[in-house]
């Protein structure tokens, strides 16, 4: 690499990256109050803090967990996996017993995202009781919603009063064409309608709760400034420029999503002015940006996922990750009991392929490509 383009890729490394809402402070305070309110689970986050990730034998449960409640969706966006599924849909819903029986028997959870391949709102009332359990027991819960259904039942005001720490909005374009041409079955007026009532619902309560996701790819690049001013429009304190696209773990995604990622197309200068552009708005303007991948040569540099997280979807089934959120690409094993599964021959060995730098197929994207061999056989498919 060039050192102009060392340069470069070190200004982006070094642009501000999101935070919790309303707060990084307000995060941690609740992660106390986690691991106040029971025993087990501080006991169980000491024994995490205390792991070094040398061994694929771990003493503790994961501290975070995806959980998808519903896998479909009534978009079918052109980088999204859901958009081949036949129906765009997968399985049937999580019914609100197995989301509880995962919640209390995985006790050493402080937070959850409530998302995965899907519109959560489908799930309708069962999605927001899901929140309100989860935050009974003090867990942080991020979700993320396409807001294209907020309006129905009132459920704006619904999401918003079950509690949840964060919602992301995804909002991928700034014009009616571009935004319906990348999320397609769409309406933008009426997606910009519902970020203005969940805004404005929250601005009523004195709640910061919203954010708002762009993933930044070819057909939406040149509206990077419109958008900062649309966040701005719909009421955003906050936005977050997603500049990857994952592959899910399949090469057909793979070769569709290289044609269209610019990752390395937004220049420090032009970030810099998005910030600025941000500030004189009073928008937060941070960059998602996986600029320097895993490495299986130093247990700092693995990736945290087989070690402290995992995605469970709405079938109970354990998936490696949220850059692959699909059982039938690679499954863990099954979340009905959790807790022995994570500590499976299965997981044990996912574990050990990445300690031992036999890197999963389905992982060696995220990893530096030198110095690992193929694995194949180390996750079920």
């Amino acid at each position: 690499m060039s050192t102009a383009l060392e340069t470069e890729a070190q200004l982006r490394r070094e642009l501000p990256t999101p935070e919790p809402v309303p707060s990084a402070f307000a995060y941690r305070l609740e992660r106390w109050k986690a691991l106040a309110s029971s025993p087990k689970r501080l006991t169980n986050y000491i024994r995490y803090r205390n792991s070094v990730r040398t061994s694929a034998q771990i003493n503790y449960l994961p501290i975070k967990m995806d959980i998808e409640n519903v896998s479909r969706c009534n978009f079918r966006c052109t980088m999204c996996q859901v958009s081949g599924w036949t129906n765009f849909k997968r399985a049937e819903d999580m019914p609100f017993e197995n989301f509880k029986h995962l919640i209390d028997h995985s006790y050493g959870l402080v937070e959850i995202k409530l998302q995965g391949m899907g519109e959560p709102t489908l799930g309708g009332d069962t999605y927001f009781r899901m929140i309100r359990y989860a935050r009974s027991k003090w867990i942080w819960v991020r979700t993320v919603t396409n807001a294209s259904l907020l309006h129905v039942n009132n459920n704006y005001k619904k999401l918003i009063d079950a509690g949840p720490n964060e919602v992301q909005i995804s909002v991928d374009g700034a014009t009616k064409d571009t935004f319906e041409k990348i999320r397609r079955g769409s309406n933008f007026e009426r997606v910009k309608t519902n970020c203005r009532l969940i805004n404005d619902y929250c601005n009523g309560k004195n709640l910061l709760r919203t954010k708002m996701w762009t993933v930044v790819q070819r057909d939406n690049i040149h509206e990077l400034e419109a958008l900062v001013e649309l966040a701005h429009e719909l009421g955003f304190k906050s936005m977050v420029l997603s500049l990857n696209l994952t592959d899910w773990g399949q090469d057909k995604w793979n070769e569709a999503n290289r044609q269209v990622t610019v990752d390395d197309s937004v220049s420090p200068e032009m970030a810099h002015r998005l910030l600025e552009q941000g500030a004189r708005l009073g928008v937060k303007v941070t960059f998602w940006n996986i600029t320097s991948k895993y490495d299986w040569k130093s247990p700092k540099k693995l990736c945290p996922w087989p070690f402290e997280r995992a995605y469970v979807s709405s079938d109970m089934r354990i998936v490696p990750c949220c850059m692959i959120a699909n059982p039938d690409v690679a499954e863990l094993g099954n979340a009905g009991d959790f807790n022995a599964a994570w500590h499976s021959d299965v997981y044990e060995n996912f574990r050990q392929a990445h300690l031992d730098g036999r890197i999963p197929k389905i992982c060696q994207g995220c990893y530096v490509a030198s110095g690992h061999t193929c694995e194949s056989s180390a996750v079920s498919s």
